[in-house]
């Protein structure tokens, strides 16, 4: 058994962001997947979002609620948009390289439904840009140890207490780690979609331990489509994102025609269902996207990658339009956190992807992510030290640990991805009977969605 002080599973931005931020007397033990690399965070190609100055702070917050059709939890936002430029300096301080303009300073850009531009950018992968940046700086610290190829297999618990986790490990033993605190940062949901930018890989496993555990969760059924990713016959592993930050520097989206039939600066939601829409109404299985509107200086110093990717697919940006699509990108929803990101039990913290504190709503306003997930992996790095004196520690909960329900990867994985899909689906057609109730009027709301809304928030009621 290993024994450490914090355990982080996850590798992408807010574990690494997380572990940054904590003391270094500390023994930090972070497990990934896959390797270090392959995490969403990795992929993130727009941009992140900061206030430039408290003139726009009114808009920014606007910007965010009406994005999340006003479903927001507003003290979340506010904490996101107040600690924006605290993250920006901290991440130009470990070395990232934000673009600048002709006279030296941040540049910004402009993305669907955001009022102004406030959105610092690296040409189109500013994901990697921060992420690379932050993993190397934690591979530097000598209170980190770094497992790649680790695999969390379930949560370590008793009484609502979370005392550790049970591991596989690179060379398929299984093994547990005993932690002080434990910290869930598995990512999203893309890998249960067949079209997704996600890596196939992060599959809800951090939901799925939530659920099989009874913690509560939040807005589980809030999935984002990115409204235009390369649409090609022959699917690649996950789909390529062609970014918001494109039709925020001008893009067009035409019809079979050639025609435009939309306002490309809408929400993501609303985008991807105008682009259906037009999709059905056409009998086709994509739209296009025009680059060719972007100044050419521009849109080559801006999207090297997108471009490079497209001539690689047999498509020139610079002469003709792209084929796109909407694909599953972002999960708004996951297991309920408070806004120092708590979870619902003892001794487990939520971070990024994996955690919902409502700062989204029902959909997540572009440029967003990156800022939120490393706002609260800082404030649950504060949290975490802040509650040490209170630790409980079980010996005897490793005792009892029956390694045989862990011996069948395949089956555990299947299991948990179920989990996950059918509370999807639950809450789905909970919000759909809600919906058609509320347009009846609110006395033909039937009593079921009552109590099952009262177990979503009562997760004893799901044990």
């Amino acid at each position: 058994m290993l024994h450490t002080d914090i355990l982080i599973v996850g590798s992408g931005c807010s574990g690494l962001y997380t572990a940054l931020n904590l003391p270094r007397d500390r023994k930090i033990l972070i497990i990934t997947k896959s390797d270090a690399e392959s995490c969403d965070s990795f992929l993130a190609q727009g941009g992140i979002c900061v206030l430039k100055d408290i003139s726009d702070y009114d808009s920014y917050f606007e910007d965010t609620l009406r994005a999340g059709h006003y479903e927001n939890d507003r003290k979340s936002v506010d904490i996101m948009i107040r600690s924006s430029q605290k993250v920006i300096q901290n991440l130009i301080d470990c070395g990232v390289q934000f673009h600048h303009d002709a006279k030296g300073q941040l540049d910004f850009t402009r993305e669907g439904a955001h009022s102004h531009k406030r959105i610092l950018f690296h040409e189109d992968e500013t994901g990697k840009e921060i992420t690379k940046h932050l993993l190397a700086a934690v591979k530097e610290l000598p209170n980190v140890t770094l497992m790649e190829h680790t695999t969390m297999m379930d949560l370590v618990e008793k009484d609502n207490t979370c005392y550790g986790a049970v591991i596989r490990r690179e060379n398929g033993k299984l093994d547990a780690v005993q932690a002080d605190f434990t910290i869930l940062a598995t990512g999203g949901v893309g890998g249960l979609y067949e079209h997704s930018t996600n890596y196939r890989h992060l599959t809800g496993d951090g939901v799925a331990m939530a659920i099989r555990h009874g913690l509560r969760l939040k807005d589980i059924n809030y999935v984002q489509i990115h409204p235009t990713t390369f649409y090609t016959t022959n699917p690649e592993d996950r789909s390529f994102l062609i970014s918001e930050s494109v039709r925020g520097e001008g893009a067009k989206l035409y019809d079979k025609n050639m025609q435009r039939f939309t306002n490309e600066l809408l929400p993501r939601d609303l985008l991807t269902i105008a682009i259906k829409k037009q999709m059905k109404k056409d009998g086709t299985k994509h739209v296009w996207e025009d680059l060719r509107t972007i100044p050419y200086e521009e849109r080559h110093a801006h999207f090297p990658n997108i471009i490079e990717h497209c001539l690689k697919m047999g498509y020139d940006p610079d002469k003709e339009p792209i084929p796109v699509v909407p694909a599953q990108h972002y999960y708004m929803g996951g297991v309920w956190v408070n806004h120092e990101s708590r979870t619902s039990m003892n001794q487990l913290y939520a971070v990024g992807e994996t955690a919902c504190n409502g700062v989204h709503g029902r959909n997540r306003l572009a440029s967003n992510s990156l800022l939120e997930s490393m706002v609260f992996a800082g404030r649950a790095a504060e949290d975490l030290m802040a509650s040490y004196d209170k630790v409980k520690h079980d010996q005897g909960v490793f005792r009892s640990i029956d390694y045989t329900q862990y011996q069948d990867e395949k089956a555990l994985q299947e299991l948990y991805a179920d989990l996950v899909k059918k509370e999807i689906d639950k809450a789905d057609k909970a919000m759909k009977i809600k919906e058609e109730a509320e347009e009846e009027g609110p006395d033909s709301l039937p009593s079921a969605l009552h109590s099952a809304s009262e177990k979503q928030q009562n997760p004893a009621a799901r044990v």
